[in-house]
């Protein structure tokens, strides 16, 4: 078999047999296809697609380039959560113990921010301590101890997709629905869980801008994962302006132990409870999706899902302390107010440009190696739909340097829209995809 052959194939839109997809991704793993060659196939798939068997094939070609992790040894259904990336999107560090204090096993893997959106790893380690790199054996210690092991992706877990996102990265092969696919679910399939909820983000601040694509990548992540065993499900929900108020690490950790106190914004309490209710759902804990609600509810107003947090946050290394001390939390003393240009109701803020702004101020990386500031950000003073004057303050900017406010104001001066009537919005939950 010759790479030549496999990328001329897939340039004139054949069909790629599973044995090429195989050889692509273990020449990827083992080094021995060149990046010139990997590189001009993933071009090629982005320009002709895949269909749902060739995206099957390369998803379980990439599980099988490192190991499956077993988990059949702890008790329960082992269910997980992703969510496709947006501006404020902290509902990980809410629903994970609200749905463990309901008795699911929440093995969660996650990734760091790059780019606008923001990464839950780094959000966990703006707690002092708080211990991400956790090995095979410490992941299921963790959810015999708690229920709950937040980590990053260990070097073991699909190791070609590491290799294959690097060069997605640098050869403008990045946006494809079959190349998104087997990136996201051959990680989740290979940490070993029975059950996945999927969070796919639509608008502004999302990959996918439009209902349409993301319902398509919403389709193909669902029928990989349950073609793999995996029970999937997706909702698609709204990105188009910033999730709840906070946007900056340190600032979305506190709003999180917030709302797992029962005083968070309406919306990010609203959407981890509904994404807890389908994880408790789909461990079968439940019998319907209006009983998983009502039990989610019961632990968030019982004080059980925070003290779920309390025992993770300890778990993991980091100062429980932090829960109810929020001055042991990165800040910064200084503040900025971005203000209203004139009377009428916000219609627009737009969530990429909100998060291009907090990255300006320190709070995101552009490249994977840039260090991040996990005190800096902004928090959402007004949102789509308020009527405001003129002056009224629309976000208050936590900043280091006074160097880094330009770049973030003159985002922010074009994220801002005013309007005389209010704007039509989408509803939070667009719709389910199963």
């Amino acid at each position: 078999m010759r790479a030549t052959d496999i990328i001329r194939a897939k340039r004139d839109g054949l069909q790629l047999s599973r044995e090429a997809v195989e050889f692509f991704v273990s020449g990827v793993t083992d080094g021995s296809l060149p990046d010139y060659q990997a590189s001009a196939l993933l071009m090629a798939i982005v320009l002709r697609g895949m269909t749902p068997e060739e995206t099957a094939w390369l998803t379980t070609a990439m599980v099988n380039s490192g190991i499956r992790v077993d988990l059949s040894a702890i008790p329960g259904v082992k269910v997980d959560k992703h969510s496709t990336g947006g501006v404020g999107d902290k509902a990980s560090l809410v629903l994970a113990p609200l749905a463990a204090a309901c008795g699911v096993k929440v093995p969660m893997m996650s990734g760091r921010g790059l780019g606008h959106t923001g990464g839950t790893l780094d959000k966990l380690q703006s707690m002092a301590g708080f211990r991400v790199d956790l090995s095979l054996d410490e992941l299921k210690a963790a959810l015999e101890r708690t229920g709950v092991a937040m980590l990053g992706q260990t070097a073991q877990i699909a190791p070609a997709d590491k290799k294959l996102y690097a060069l997605r990265d640098v050869t403008g092969t990045v946006e494809s629905i079959p190349l998104i696919t087997a990136s996201i679910m051959s990680k989740k399939i290979a940490e070993g869980i029975d059950a996945l909820v999927l969070d796919v983000k639509t608008g502004r601040g999302a990959f996918m801008k439009t209902v349409d694509d993301s319902r398509r990548l919403a389709r193909s992540l669902v029928e990989t994962g349950n073609r793999a065993g995996v029970r999937t499900e997706a909702l698609i929900t709204a990105m188009d302006a910033p999730l709840g108020r906070a946007v900056g690490n340190a600032l979305e950790v506190v709003e999180c132990v917030e709302t797992l106190k029962g005083r968070g914004p309406a919306d990010l309490e609203a959407l981890s409870v509904v994404l807890a209710a389908r994880m408790v759902l789909a461990a079968g804990l439940a019998g319907s999706a209006e009983e998983a609600e009502a039990q989610v509810r019961r632990a968030l107003a019982s004080g059980d899902g925070v003290e779920k947090w309390r025992q993770i946050v300890a778990g993991q290394g980091a100062d429980p302390r932090v829960v109810d001390d929020y001055s042991l939390m990165p800040s910064v003393a200084t503040r900025h107010l971005v203000r209203a240009p004139r009377s009428g109701f916000l219609s627009v803020l737009d969530a990429e440009l909100v998060g291009r702004a907090a990255v300006a101020l320190g709070a995101g990386r552009a490249t994977v190696d840039d260090p991040v500031d996990p005190a800096v950000g902004a928090m959402v003073l007004a949102h789509p739909g308020d009527e405001v004057r003129e002056g009224d303050p629309i976000l208050e900017l936590h900043y280091r340097r006074e160097a880094d406010l330009p770049p973030a104001l003159e985002l922010l001066g074009k994220a801002i829209e005013m309007a005389d009537e209010p704007p039509a919005r989408l509803p939070l939950v667009v719709e389910q995809v199963a």
